[in-house]
């Protein structure tokens, strides 16, 4: 027997109210672990981390089965400690007969590419079901298959539709099933919360970006020798940090009797994975930076959204967000779902020439000019329209008035 004499937590360095989902265990009863080796995968704010072993030793229990949801400091999992390494190799060579042992060797040979992209659990499953890579949804860190998407491919395997429904209703149509991943579930119960919560409103400017793309023209390239990028959602997020130094009340959180209202400016930023959802990446105490530590902090961090190696403290913290889906050809997005707790979201459409007039020398001219269309959706329990309406105003001088000779610094 294994003295399960030392205990596996959820991590505990989160904020309040934080809550995990356990995806799926990496190891099972009998199985040897190192110091912080891996031993389980969690996902919280729609990031997926690793629950590691605190010492070397020999799993003896897991307390929780993969779906459930768990809190920082709750106990998960017993193990034994290492110094019942005999004991440790006695229970990984019981558990798989020798005849098994050299089956699985040569289906590991064969699974050989796939190392770098799944843990052992999940390539023992691969093989046992005859499954590759390639049939599967990864959820996982990176895009990494995890026990729990094997698990989900397996069940929706078994709940293919039938030629023909029980009731003999759409017969003639032709469909499939593709299960919710745990990602898609925290997005909608998160969109349907904040629906519920706030009441949706949204009003909307247009901003004419001339001024914006002539100082991007002027010093992007600059930034690119260095390796670093200038887009133009940088731009909006120190833009909107300014706005905000004139109406700080859309820069804050709603309590039933009382409005916090930030001093730190946390703008989230929504950054689309494609078949994989939205991440929403936080850059912190954007009050505080010129164009150029946006730019930076923006790049990072949206590279660590798409590559998948984003910490919970990422994500977390925000007091404001910026939704830029003109970048997928979006010209207006109403409502934007708000971020729960934030009371506003800034929606960002597509950049596009158009044709406007504008009065010179007392005349109006018709001109072509490089226009998007931002938007405000509010929570109308913290702001009323003309706050709304002063803050875009805000943004929008600030976009239309950026010197080309400032580099990077702000305007103001």
């Amino acid at each position: 027997m294994v003295s399960q004499d030392i205990e596996i937590r959820v991590p505990e360095d989160q904020q309040e109210g934080t809550r995990y989902v356990l995806q799926g265990w990496l190891k099972q009863p009998g199985d040897a672990i190192k110091a912080y080796e891996p031993i389980a995968e969690l996902e919280t704010d729609k990031v997926v981390v690793e629950l590691s072993a605190p010492a070397d030793g020999v799993v003896a229990s897991l307390l929780k089965q993969p779906g459930d949801e768990v809190v920082p400091g709750e106990l998960v999992a017993m193990m034994g400690s290492s110094r019942a390494g005999d004991e440790i190799s006695a229970a990984g060579a019981a558990k798989v007969p020798e005849v098994q042992a050299v089956g699985q060797a040569v289906e590991a040979r064969q699974l050989a590419g796939q190392q770098g992209k799944t843990s052992p659990a999940v390539r023992r499953m691969l093989s046992e079901h005859k499954l590759t890579l390639e049939q599967l949804v990864g959820t996982g860190r990176g895009g990494r298959v995890t026990a729990r998407d094997v698990e989900t491919c397996l069940k929706s395997g078994s709940q293919a539709p039938k030629a023909k429904s029980a009731r003999g209703e759409s017969s003639s149509i032709r469909s499939h099933f593709v299960p919710h991943d745990p990602m898609r579930k925290r997005i909608a119960a998160h969109m349907q919360h904040s629906v519920q919560t706030a009441p949706h409103v949204t009003t909307v400017f247009e901003a004419d970006l001339s001024a914006i793309l002539a100082h991007k023209a002027r010093w992007a390239p600059e930034l690119a020798s260095k390796g670093e990028r200038l887009t133009l959602t940088a731009y909006f997020v120190a833009a909107s940090a300014l706005a905000m130094g004139k109406v700080p009340v859309v820069n804050s959180r709603w309590h039933d009797d009382k409005l916090e209202v930030f001093d730190d400016v946390n703008i989230g930023v929504g950054t689309a994975l494609g078949e994989r959802g939205l991440m929403v990446p936080v850059l912190r105490n954007t009050q505080d930076m010129d164009l150029y530590e946006v730019a930076r902090e923006l790049e990072r961090l949206t590279g660590k959204a798409r590559d998948g190696s984003l910490a919970p403290k990422d994500v977390q913290g925000g007091t404001f967000t910026i939704s830029n889906h003109g970048v997928s050809g979006s010209l207006i997005a109403s409502p934007i779902v708000i971020n729960q707790p934030q009371s506003a979201i800034l929606g960002v459409g597509k950049l596009e020439k158009r044709v406007i007039v504008r009065e010179v020398d007392g005349q109006d001219s018709i001109q072509v000019r490089p226009m998007c269309y931002v938007t405000l959706t509010l929570d109308h329990r913290v702001l009323d329209g003309f706050q709304a309406n002063s803050f875009l105003d805000a943004l929008v001088t600030v976009l239309e008035n950026w010197s080309v000779d400032s580099g990077s610094k702000l305007p103001g």
